[in-house]
């Protein structure tokens, strides 16, 4: 799994840009499906017929991670850049990139602390203050390597520390992982498990595969920021390494109460370490896969993340495990409570 997970993370996957990611999808999980439709968006929809087709179950995980385009060149050749997604501009600074399709190498860069005013000193600086530096002598040096759109992601070297691991991306790799994972399993009911593009700038590709299958039941596989690191004030959030997060809602829906306090009984009776969830503080895609065509079930499930949406975040393998096996769990026992 370790090995998997590492080709998930350092792949570049920024929202609209997944073409690294789809096909490395695909070459997992096409042997295990019975087929494999992309869609005009880029949507990976893989379709597993079961004995019994009274009804639709659906899994759906994004593939798509938050980044930067470029969006210009100075004089100097230097890239200004806007973000794809919702980073923290905090955590970005000094950071190493890769840009482009070449993967061209550069660094994250604002004026040095001497050299500027009290006020950008004790304010967070905005994106637009920053830039790229490819180590270009001038613009017309630094337009051989990069041209505008060209995407960049963080140049974070993927490493496994214990049963934990710390890469880029992770938030979205883990939940991938997961899923490719219980795929080798067959089912009762006709399954769809649905790799997601664009969650990261407004769940646009959860809404076309929502109309696209019109499940009857779904479950939304996110990841989860942890609360119990240091500096938190509470330990009512997630934790690494406790199991898979159940949530009973996120920002974007209120899943099936009756459904998931079954979901939990079966978990713990089948020994698969989970970690239930009130309101989760993160959005998914559930909003847009459960309201889309005539409406569908939805639960909602994810797998622990510290540090998401920055320059490297940490799982627990073990996390990503149990979100496999409650996966595989749904699939099994949801038509018993529908």
């Amino acid at each position: 799994m370790a090995e998997l997970l590492k080709k998930m993370s350092e792949i570049n996957a920024v929202s609209g840009n997944e073409n690294d990611i789809r096909n490395l999808i695909i070459a997992e999980i096409k042997d295990k499906v019975d087929d494999i439709t992309v869609d005009t968006m880029g949507n990976v929809i893989a379709y597993k017929k079961g004995s019994d087709s009274g009804k639709k179950i659906a899994v759906a995980v994004n593939m798509d991670e938050p980044g930067f385009i470029i969006s210009g060149v100075t004089e100097k050749g230097y890239l200004k850049f806007k973000a794809v997604g919702n980073i923290d501009p905090r955590k970005i600074i000094s950071k190493k990139v890769v840009i482009g399709a070449d993967k061209i190498k550069g660094v994250i860069g604002m004026k040095a602390i001497h050299l500027q005013t009290k006020s950008e000193r004790e304010n967070v600086v905005a994106v637009s203050k920053l830039f790229i530096d490819i180590g270009a002598k001038d613009k017309e040096d630094a337009e051989k390597y990069v041209k505008l759109g060209d995407y960049v992601t963080f140049d974070t070297e993927f490493m496994q520390i214990g049963s934990n691991v710390k890469g880029k991306a992770l938030d979205r790799s883990g939940i991938c992982t997961s899923l490719i994972n219980a795929i080798e399993k067959e089912y009762k009911y006709d399954t769809y498990m649905c790799f997601l593009v664009q969650r990261e700038v407004g769940a646009r590709g959860a809404k076309i595969v929502s109309h696209r299958i019109n499940a009857d039941v779904i479950l939304s596989v996110s990841s989860a920021e942890t609360a119990d690191m240091y500096g938190c004030e509470s330990n009512a959030g997630a934790k690494l390494g406790d199991g898979a997060v159940v949530n009973f809602a996120d920002r974007t829906i209120i899943a099936d109460k009756e459904i998931t306090e079954k979901m939990v009984k079966a978990a713990k009776k089948a020994k698969i370490k989970v970690q239930s969830q009130v309101l989760m503080p993160q959005t998914s895609d559930g909003g847009a896969m459960q309201s889309g065509a005539d409406g569908a079930i939805c639960l909602s499930a994810s797998v622990p993340c510290r540090y998401s949406h920055s320059p490297v975040s940490v799982m627990s393998l073990d996390d990503i495990n149990s979100m496999t096996e409650y996966i595989r769990l749904f699939l099994n026992k949801i038509g018993e409570m529908v």
